[in-house]
C-alpha cells in the first residue's frame, strides 16, 4: 500500500472504499479498485482527501476487505448468511429463528490476535430472521496475512459461531396444589405457560391439576411421559418448605435435577431436570406476576435440544438480576446473559 497525493493519482486503482456522509447519507463515494480520474480530484478535496493509498503487491500483506471475506470463510453458520464486505466489514445475518451461540473463548483468543476485531450479540441469544449476529473486520487497511492465518487455524479445531434451531416438542403441564385442586382460587399458571410456550414449536398435550399428594403428582407426569411428552413443567410447590413436594416428584420420577435454584431473579427457585432425552422444568410463581423470569431465559436452550448444564446456570449470576423495567424489553436487555 502506498501513500499517494491526490493530484498524483490519477490513473492509479484505489486499494480502500472512501466514505462520503452528507446530507443523510453514508456509504461509499469511491470504491476500492475505482481507477482515478482527473475529474475526481476536486471531488476527493472536497471529501477531505488530500493523499490517497494505492495498493501494491507486498509479500505477507492482507487488505481489509480480503480478510474480513476470509473471516466469514472461517466462520461458516448454518442457517445464516453474511453479506459484504462493506467498508471494510462483513455481517453475519440470520435466515432462521433460533438460539445465537458463541464460543467466548475462542472470540477472546481471536480478538487476542492484534488487527482482527469480530463483535457479536451475546452467547445464547433468541434471534430473528434478519438480526444482525456478527460483524467482522481489521482495524487498519492491511495488516500481515499471518493474523488471518492464525485465526483460521483456532477455527479449524473449534467452531466460533453457531445458529441453533428450535425443535418441535410435545409438552405436559403439571400444576400443583391443593387450592387449586379443590378450587378455592382458579389457576393462573396454565395460560401463562401456554403463551409462551405458543412462541416456540410446541404441542401441549395436556394440562393436569394436581392435589398436594406425592402420588397423584408423579402418576400425572408419568401419564404425560407415556404420551410421548419430552418437555414436562411442573408448577406449584417449589420453594424450600417441608410440604412443597413438587421437587420430590420430579426425583421419584428417576430425573436427574441439574440445579434446584439459580443466582437468576425473578425465578431465583426454578428447577432444572432431566430424564432421559426429557427436559423439566420446575417454575416458581414468579412467572405468573412478572412478564419476564428465568423461564423465559431458558426455554431457548430448551427447544435447541441442548442440555442445560449446572454451569450454565452459574453463569447466569452476571446479569441475573432484572431491572423490572416499568415496559419490559427482555431479550434486548441486561437480565438473562450466560
Amino acid at each position: 500500500m502506498k501513500k499517494v497525493a491526490v493530484q498524483d493519482a490519477v490513473g492509479l486503482p484505489l486499494c480502500h472504499d472512501i466514505t462520503a456522509i452528507r446530507d443523510g447519507f453514508k456509504g461509499a463515494a469511491f470504491r476500492r479498485g475505482h481507477v482515478i480520474q482527473e475529474e475526481d480530484i476536486p471531488k476527493l478535496l472536497d471529501l477531505g482527501k488530500r493523499t490517497v493509498f494505492i495498493w501494491e503487491e507486498n509479500a505477507g500483506e492482507l487488505h481489509e476487505e480480503d480478510c474480513a471475506l476470509r473471516m466469514a470463510a472461517m466462520a461458516p453458520v448454518k442457517g445464516a448468511h453474511y453479506e459484504g464486505p462493506s467498508e471494510g466489514k462483513v455481517l453475519l445475518i440470520a435466515d432462521r429463528r433460533g438460539q445465537f451461540r458463541v464460543n467466548t473463548d475462542l472470540l477472546h483468543r481471536i480478538n487476542a490476535i492484534g488487527d482482527i476485531t469480530i463483535a457479536t450479540l451475546p452467547d445464547h441469544y433468541p434471534v430473528e430472521p434478519g438480526a444482525r449476529l456478527a460483524s467482522m473486520r481489521i482495524v487498519p487497511l492491511v495488516t500481515q496475512e499471518r493474523q488471518i492465518i492464525q485465526a483460521e487455524r483456532l477455527c479449524q479445531k473449534e467452531k466460533l459461531l453457531d445458529l441453533k434451531p428450535y425443535l418441535p416438542r410435545k409438552a405436559g403441564i403439571v400444576i400443583t396444589g391443593s387450592e387449586i385442586y379443590t378450587g378455592r382460587i382458579q389457576d393462573k399458571f396454565a395460560p401463562v405457560l401456554q403463551k409462551k410456550l405458543a412462541a416456540y414449536p410446541c404441542d401441549v398435550i395436556g394440562i393436569s391439576l394436581c392435589d398436594d399428594d406425592l402420588s397423584m403428582i408423579t402418576q400425572a407426569a408419568r401419564r404425560f411421559l407415556d404420551a410421548g411428552a419430552d418437555l414436562l413443567l411442573f408448577t406449584g410447590g417449589m420453594s424450600v418448605d417441608p410440604d412443597d413436594l413438587t421437587p420430590t416428584a420430579i426425583r421419584q420420577l428417576g430425573a436427574q435435577v441439574i440445579s434446584h435454584g439459580a443466582p437468576a431473579q425473578p425465578g431465583n427457585m426454578t428447577l432444572v431436570a432431566y430424564l432421559d432425552q426429557v427436559a423439566i422444568l420446575g417454575v416458581p410463581g414468579a412467572a405468573v406476576k412478572m412478564p419476564t423470569t428465568l423461564l423465559d431465559v431458558l426455554l431457548p436452550q430448551i427447544f435447541t435440544g441442548e442440555p442445560i448444564t449446572h454451569e450454565d446456570l452459574i453463569r447466569l449470576g452476571d446479569g441475573g438480576l432484572c431491572q423490572q423495567c416499568q415496559v419490559c424489553h427482555f431479550p434486548n436487555c441486561t437480565f438473562g446473559r450466560y
